[in-house]
């Protein structure tokens, strides 16, 4: 996939490059694939209070139905349609099985319509299709990776994210996360084979801060220039000092390499090593 250029021809194109949609396909969503989403608005919760800040508005999306779990087993299934999710960095496919049944599934790298994928524990090793790990070869790159067996996939399922298999261990399986992270995972949790496409999103550029409004995204701003009930930075006469040793978060943690993932939490049993 390539990306598009746009001359400045008006302010809001200055600097924009966004995805040339080669290999996507000009097509409606599955009506019986698609179901409506409740947004919830500005990030408060119950009592009204904003608790995730920075949220609010947004162009109206419809949810495409992804089948992270590849239910169709052993059975073939064509690849009819690439198109574009709102609601996600990657494509989606659009599958036809045999016995009738459609589905999307993420679109591997190197997939194109007309192509042909299974899945099942006697899949062979090619792209697209979905085996457990167990019957997967080491050094073998891989997406959509279940955590809990039969849950569906969980991990690398943005566009161009890639996991690897490095090691078998009894009944455990060590991947290589694309985060850095290598950790555990039970041997007969199944994944996909190849990397997710859509691999130069990342290189997009929106150029106006419209362009993030319709993604739902409010503007953020420095502590320094808010009051001081609204930030810890904050207050104070003209260009002042944040008067303190060292930034703090708007919640009066520090900013500067404070850990905030809990002590003994269930998965660290699993993680070999953390991410960078």
């Amino acid at each position: 996939m390539n990306t598009r250029s746009y001359r400045t021809l008006i302010p809001g194109t200055r600097d924009k490059s966004l995805s040339s949609f080669d290999e996507k396909v000009q097509s409606h969503p599955q009506k019986k694939l698609t179901s409506g989403r409740h947004r919830c608005g500005k990030g408060r919760n119950n009592s009204g209070i904003i608790t995730i800040r920075h949220r609010g508005g947004g162009h109206k999306r419809l949810y495409r139905q992804i089948d992270f779990r590849r239910s169709e087993k052993n059975i073939l299934g064509k690849i009819v349609t690439i198109e574009s999710d709102p609601n996600r960095s990657a494509y989606i496919c659009l599958v036809h099985y045999r016995n009738g049944k459609k589905t999307y599934i993420l679109h591997p790298r190197g997939i194109m319509i007309g192509d042909t994928i299974i899945s099942g524990a006697r899949a062979p090793i090619s792209m697209g299709n979905a085996l457990p790990l167990t019957n997967i070869p080491l050094g073998t790159t891989i997406h959509n990776v279940e955590v809990q067996v039969g849950k569906g996939g969980q991990l690398a399922r943005a566009a161009g994210a890639v996991a690897e298999l490095i090691a078998k261990e009894g009944r455990l399986t060590t991947l290589r996360l694309p985060s850095g992270e290598v950790r555990l995972i039970s041997e007969n949790c199944s994944a996909t084979i190849g990397q997710v496409g859509n691999v130069k999103w990342k290189n997009r550029t929106l150029s106006k801060a419209g362009s993030k409004r319709w993604l739902g995204k409010r503007p953020e701003v420095r502590g320094i220039v808010m009051n001081a009930v609204d930030h810890p930075h904050g207050g104070g006469e003209g260009r002042a000092p944040i008067g303190r040793k060292k930034p703090l978060t708007p919640w009066g943690y520090s900013a500067l390499g404070r850990k905030s993932r809990k002590r003994n939490k269930y998965s660290d049993v699993s993680i070999l090593r953390r991410r960078k």
